[in-house]
């Protein structure tokens, strides 16, 4: 029994370890490029897959092998001066052990290659001898002799797989399309295994051959994936940047590449304005989410034309609309009475004053538009400091905590005393409940009544409250 124990044990640790996230290092900070564009972005390409848990390091000179030994993978999106013995001592340690190495574009200069790159040294103010053992991991490097390293006019050019037997390249169409700088007259190593190559054209200064673009290394134990694409964002957000680079980081770090995850089914949601203006910070409110898909109508007559619960899962109001047609209310109320998602924002709190069931039963408030039944029209006012605490603990709230904001007030709001607050402030310039869910019994109705200008819409926090909205409205959360 206890045999079998032991063995279930290993192979749940075995599971577990083939499916752990790489821990990844960035080293940037020094680079005649925008690296403090890259940098991040080459981070959330690899954050984004869920396979890589990535840091980034500014100051790689500090570096020890006790710095190293919990990573899996370096990327270096670095070209700046040498990091002293230790540190690179380090790495080629880390490498040769059996980890993993990936250098991107200008890394392919780093540290003066297989000879010194003079030109260089006299532009950035080193004066250094190269790093030998660099240019073995890299599988080559630029140089500075006859025919000098360096690229053409950048532009954009296809990329030519020359192995597809490789993991990095196996499944991958045959060529892909690159916007980018065309690196020529690279010194290669006879280690180096060439992946893809790319025409470097002679109109556009190039050689009129057919140069590397994509290679792998093997040093000691280690794996080393060499892309000379992504000068910039522009070549960085290629769809053939991305996939290789990727494909090329797993491969470095675990000897082989799986199968994409299939992507995610993304929450279908319509966004609907009109009847008050805003401020356009508000779209970024849905973007740059894979697991969000959304469509904007800007008016109410446009957002329930027709049957909508087929296309849609979440409704997200952020109009002020008094009135409403016979067959957009039909369409409404249906989309509504299926069970599908609602979140209502901001001053959508005063959407068809007139429609009890809409206000009363399912949003669980009401902004007065004006005196009615003997309460007073609800007041409204501009740049107000609130403090929202969260009441009790809901997925919604309990991630994001406390939130600290300026934003437009309410008061004198109809509330209905059934609904489960989420957020409430002390401000008696505001009603004290924020955020609320509706009782309807029929589907997962969520009001915020924070949101007016882009104060809210850029602040972290707001953001995600609207996303949790979002998600637990449309039953992404529990």
């Amino acid at each position: 029994m206890r045999r079998t124990l032991a063995l279930l044990a290993f192979v749940c640790t075995a599971a577990a370890a083939q499916t752990a996230p790489v821990k990844t290092l960035i080293f940037s900070g020094r680079n005649n490029h925008d690296w403090r564009s890259t940098t991040p972005f080459l981070k959330k390409i690899l954050t984004d897959t869920g396979r890589f848990d990535v840091r980034l390091l500014e100051e790689p000179a500090g570096i020890t092998a006790a710095t190293l030994a919990p990573y899996g993978l370096i990327v270096l999106d670095y070209n700046g001066p040498r990091w002293g013995a230790a540190a690179e001592s380090a790495v080629e340690e880390f490498v040769r052990s059996g980890k993993g190495l990936v250098a991107v574009h200008g890394a392919s200069y780093a540290f003066g290659g297989l000879e010194v790159l003079g030109d260089r040294h006299v532009r950035t103010g080193l004066v250094e001898p190269p790093w030998p053992e660099f240019a073995k991991m890299l599988g080559g490097s630029w140089s500075n002799s006859e025919p000098r390293t360096g690229h053409g006019q950048r532009h954009s050019f296809r990329v030519r797989f020359t192995d597809r037997s490789h993991p990095v390249a196996a499944g991958l169409e045959e060529s892909f399309v690159a916007t980018d700088e065309l690196y020529h007259n690279m010194r290669m190593l006879p280690e180096a295994r060439v992946l893809a190559v790319a025409f470097d054209d002679p109109k556009r200064n190039g050689t009129g051959r057919e140069e590397p673009i994509l290679w792998t290394v093997n040093y000691g134990r280690g794996r080393v994936f060499h892309d000379a694409l992504g000068h910039d964002l522009t070549a960085m957000a290629e769809p053939g940047f991305i996939s290789t680079f990727v494909r090329g980081c797993e491969w470095a770090a675990t000897g082989r590449v799986r199968p994409p995850e299939p992507e995610p089914k993304a929450l279908r949601a319509l966004v609907v304005t009109g009847g008050h203006s805003f401020d356009t910070a508000f779209y970024t409110l849905f973007e740059g989410y894979r697991d969000l898909a959304w469509s904007h109508a800007v008016s109410n007559q446009e957002a329930f034309k027709e049957d909508i619960r087929p296309n849609f899962d979440v409704l997200v109001l952020y109009d002020l609309h008094s009135g409403i047609g016979e067959s957009q209310k039909r369409n409404l109320q249906a989309f509504v009475e299926s069970g599908k998602g609602l979140v209502v924002l901001h001053h959508a709190i005063a959407d068809y004053n007139a429609w009890p069931w809409w206000w009363r039963d399912v949003v669980g408030g009401r902004y007065l538009l004006k005196a009615e039944g003997g309460q007073p029209a609800s007041t409204f006012k501009h740049d107000v400091e609130v403090i929202a605490e969260p009441v009790g603990s809901h997925p919604i709230t309990a991630p994001i905590g406390p939130l600290h904001l300026v934003d437009e007030g309410y008061k004198g709001m109809w509330i209905s005393p059934r609904v489960t607050v989420l957020l409430r402030t002390d401000n008696p310039e505001w009603d004290g409940p924020l955020a609320w869910i509706s009782p309807y019994p029929k589907s997962r109705v969520v009001y915020i009544q924070l949101g007016h200008d882009r104060i809210a819409h850029r602040h972290p926090g707001y953001r995600a409250l609207v996303r949790n909205a979002i998600l637990w409205s449309g039953q992404r959360l529990p």
